[in-house]
């Protein structure tokens, strides 16, 4: 039986005999340098061996079936519905048969299954170098978290070989790194690398930062654990960037600390709460510093207070400095809000605030984040409300269409983003459902028509800055005429 993992599988002194079992055959006979050699690189694989065999068992392979077009030898642009199937993997998080995977496995599956291998059910690992395969069992998708693509699953099994979720704080570039799972359908596959950076943002506007690794991770491979050398799962194999539609050494995890917060939520209550505090917290750099004349160099910086929430009542400005929250110390954005998401509801965090170079110490109430409400969806039609040239369906802001966003918006006057169409004729920045346009190019947006007039006047090549609220935050959006 397997049970959450203490034993360090490839410990620093093993490596480290290897580097210099390896240098110091520079220097030494040929029949010296070769068996100091051939000890060290066996040490190494054997340990790499038993790092395997204690974590395959608690990895599934999961498959999906759904409906959807079917795309195949047709004529152009034809297709069929009908019955599709695909697979990804997971990893047994509790000996109960919970499991934690991405979102875009499970996304519209009609029937989920698991496959869990031979020694997760109690069996030895055989003695044939063929798969023996194990059992296929039904699973429930307990809930799903789409903003950090994760889903929780749970079968009808106990006693399970199950994993334990690190610290992903603690990961560091070039550290050695394990990926398992089933690509390209592949059972029980592990790959090996290094991490390239320990926080990789792909989209500037998406708050989801992942561990960026050299890993051979292929499709199939989503949902599998990416797992340090004690058999720690430190990051959710989520995505890779690729031009050939295989592994090209860009792979991408959900941080294990993210998942934590997810796994442990969604197992207690089905759904994600995330708390926070009324801020737009950004990270400090010297690009930002050096100009503000501000003498810390990195941290959290907030570029917004929102009026009347827990920060604002608890005296926080625009341009306080985060050090630290609850005695951590802060390094950048997505950070703190990450650490945010872990606190209890109703209760309080700590912060440690520099202003004008004096240090204090701030205790603010943390609120759950309010989700936007997109029923106004169905208070829509593409003959009235699609400006084509934004590629947007609006909607005026009105009494009616206020109450059904998540807060009070900061004017009475613009438009709410319903819908983003297909067409549209400005280059750069892109709008996001819920976004309340004001002001484009510094004119008022009265309304719905409003919009429709100023963007008529745009003339091609012409810069068009929209100011807007996103998420109670208020910010500019550039963009350039087609």
């Amino acid at each position: 039986m397997l049970f959450p993992i203490q034993k360090r599988i490839l410990n620093s002194t093993i490596l480290a005999g290897l580097v210099i079992c390896l240098a110091a055959g520079l220097f030494a006979t040929p029949a010296t340098a070769q068996s100091d050699k051939e000890w060290s690189l066996t040490s190494l694989s054997s340990e790499i061996k038993t790092l395997t065999q204690t974590v395959s068992p608690a990895v599934v392979q999961i498959y999906t079936s759904s409906f959807g077009a079917l795309m195949g030898s047709l004529p152009q642009g034809a297709a069929l519905f009908g019955k599709q199937q695909a697979t990804g993997s997971g990893i047994i998080l509790d000996s109960s048969g919970y499991i934690l995977t991405n979102n875009h496995v499970v996304a519209g599956a009609k029937r989920v299954q698991v496959r869990l291998s031979r020694q997760a059910l109690g069996g030895g690992p055989g003695s044939s170098i063929l798969e023996t395969g194990g059992d296929l069992v039904g699973a429930q998708v307990i809930g799903v978290d789409k903003e950090t693509d994760l889903a929780v699953l749970k079968i009808n099994k106990t006693d399970l070989p199950f994993l334990t979720l690190g610290d992903s704080d603690e990961v560091f570039q070039g550290q050695l790194v394990f990926a398992f799972g089933s690509p390209m359908g592949l059972t029980n596959s592990v790959s090996f690398g290094v991490i390239s950076t320990v926080a990789r943002q792909l989209e500037r506007d998406n708050p989801m930062i992942y561990i960026q690794s050299d890993v051979a991770v292929n499709p199939g491979n989503s949902g599998g654990p990416l797992v340090n050398s004690r058999g720690e799962v430190i990051g959710i194999n989520t995505l890779i960037f690729t031009q050939s539609g295989g592994s090209e050494g860009l792979s991408f995890s959900a941080p294990s600390n993210i998942a934590k917060n997810v796994f442990n939520q969604i197992r207690a209550t089905g759904r994600v709460k995330r708390g926070v505090i009324g801020v737009n917290p950004q990270t400090l750099n010297p690009w930002i510093a050096k100009p503000l004349g501000i003498e810390t160099m990195w941290g959290v910086i907030l570029g917004d207070v929102f009026p009347n929430g827990p920060a604002h009542d608890a005296g926080l400005h625009v341009g306080d400095i985060i050090v630290s929250l609850d005695g951590k110390p802060m390094e950048n954005g997505r950070q703190f809000e990450v650490n945010l998401y872990n606190k209890q509801i109703g209760g309080k965090v700590s912060l440690e605030v520099i202003r004008d170079g004096k240090k204090f110490t701030k205790e603010v109430e943390v609120v759950e984040r309010m989700e936007p409400d997109y029923r106004f969806f169905e208070m829509i039609t593409a003959e009235r409300n699609l400006v084509k040239k934004l590629g947007i369906l609006a909607l005026d802001l009105d009494k009616d269409t206020t109450r059904l966003l998540p807060s009070k918006p900061r004017a009475t006057e613009g438009v709410i983003v319903a819908v983003l169409a297909v067409d549209v004729s400005l280059l750069g920045e892109h709008f996001m459902p819920g976004d309340v346009v004001y002001k484009l190019n510094g004119q008022p947006i009265k309304g719905l028509r409003s919009l429709k007039n100023l963007v008529k006047e745009l003339e091609f090549g012409a810069p068009a800055v929209f100011h807007l609220e996103r998420g109670g935050m208020l910010m500019y959006l550039v963009m350039q005429v087609e």
